[in-house]
């Protein structure tokens, strides 16, 4: 099927709305991580013993990262019969909404064992939403995108996720330096409560956009997968395997966000909340520059040998920057922390949505890439609970966490080795059987 290029300017309105909505969402997303690992324990949970109540606090980051499968089979299913667009509306208001619900949750001092059981409904609300966030907002710029620029523009996506986490930083960072009492009382609520501002905004921008060329000449001619899972399944099994493995690279970000951060401000380190969110968000900062640079060398050397420089310089790394923490020398942690997470990091995370799009047709791309990366992001999310219960009754067994996390990133490479080059490949030949690839490419309708 040929292919219609973008009209003018398109590709770029593309890539602005995935930045701008993914921005805003990926706030949601990250102050709940923040609030996880400095506030929640103290709120939601019994704080008569400060360990366990971290380690379930932690768990409940963990949560929105199990819901996130079971929304990708619903939102990559919709995505690919209705469209891009609906979907990148639809995760962005729901995403708004169960984060403004939870700025208004009450206490565990006031309800008891119902709060922690409505701050979870809360975050499985959040990690539907998440599941199809980035798919729909990363095969909406890769089918907009110029077909030597792809790497570029869907880049546009992670780098505001990178947005995101900065400005959720940020608002952080005024929020932490209130005293006690006022911050366990309201001050927590307040980064919350401005989400009603990102769904309105995102809200606008996203409703705007036009459907991808792509998509709609499917539309046209009735191509349209009547059950794009049976078809995902049945033609691009191995890439699925492939993104599913290559997603457990995202353990790099939640082990750095939020168990390094809890860590880092624990009696063991001793280091103060304001102090190690400047360390995040001076990273992200970086990361806005270099997942772009990133992105745009994949366009001319490949997607595979910047993947594989993201994962494998990540797993080592992780050791030197938890160890950094561990010395408690702040220059140590804040040079280390952007080197990892700010440069090195970004080299899988701005390929990674040209990379896995790219595995996939049109048909079933916003699928494969939602079933594929949540599954690895349950992984991910639920690497900061396993971090809390290796690192020890005293949590300060860095290196056990480092290991841990390295192990993490062997099935990223092990994926990139194992996957085809996809930079010069044209649109519309993106899925299409090789002879080195296992998995069929049947052409039946479904």
């Amino acid at each position: 099927m040929s292919v219609p290029a973008a009209p003018p300017g398109q590709p770029k309105k593309a890539a602005t709305a995935a930045w701008i909505g993914s921005a805003l969402e990926y706030y949601d997303f990250f102050i709940y991580g923040s609030a996880a690992a400095l506030i929640f324990p103290k709120v939601f949970f019994d704080e008569s013993d400060p360990a366990t109540a971290t380690l379930l606090s932690l768990a409940t980051f963990g949560v929105a990262y199990a819901a996130r499968p079971v929304g990708a089979l619903f939102l990559g299913h919709f995505g690919d019969r209705l469209g891009r667009k609906k979907i990148m509306v639809f995760t962005l208001i729901l995403m708004g909404l169960s984060t403004f619900l939870i700025g208004c949750l009450p206490t565990r001092d006031q309800v008891g064992t119902l709060a922690p059981v409505l701050l979870v409904a809360c975050r499985v609300l959040q990690g539907i939403s998440a599941a199809g966030e980035q798919a729909s907002a990363n095969s909406m710029t890769l089918e907009h995108a110029p077909p030597r620029r792809r790497g570029f523009f869907t880049s546009f996506t992670l780098s505001g996720t990178q947005g995101g986490q900065l400005l959720a930083t940020l608002v952080f960072l005024p929020v932490a330096a209130l005293p006690e009492d006022q911050l366990l009382s309201w001050g927590w609520r307040v980064p919350f409560w401005l989400s009603v501002a990102v769904a309105v905004v995102g809200f606008v921008i996203r409703r705007k956009l036009d459907e991808t060329p792509a998509f709609a000449a499917q539309q046209a001619t009735g191509e349209v997968a009547r059950l794009p899972l049976v078809v995902l399944l049945r033609e691009h099994w191995a890439d699925v395997l492939r993104v599913v493995a290559g997603a457990l690279v995202a353990s790099v970000s939640t082990i750095f966000t939020v168990w390094a951060l809890a860590y880092a401000t624990s009696d063991a380190v001793g280091m103060s909340r304001s102090s190690m969110l400047w360390v995040g968000a001076l990273a992200n900062l970086v990361a806005l520059a270099a997942i772009p640079a990133w992105a745009t060398l994949s366009d001319r050397i490949g997607r595979r040998p910047v993947f594989l420089i993201g994962a494998a310089g990540s797993a080592v790394l992780m050791f030197l920057y938890l160890w950094a923490i561990s010395t408690g020398s702040y220059p140590l942690i804040l040079v280390l922390g952007i080197v990892t997470f700010g440069v090195v990091y970004s080299a899988a995370n701005g390929v990674w949505p040209s990379f896995y799009g790219e595995m996939f047709t049109t048909r079933v791309r916003l699928s494969g890439m939602a079933i594929g990366t949540q599954i690895g992001f349950a992984v991910a999310g639920f690497a900061v609970t396993f971090a809390a219960e290796i690192a020890g009754p005293n949590g300060d067994d860095w290196s056990s966490v480092a290991l841990f996390t390295a192990a993490l990133c062997v099935p990223p490479v092990i994926a990139a080795l194992s996957a085809r080059e996809t930079a010069k490949v044209p649109t519309e030949r993106l899925g299409e059987r090789t002879a080195s690839d296992p998995s069929p490419r049947a052409t039946v309708s479904a």
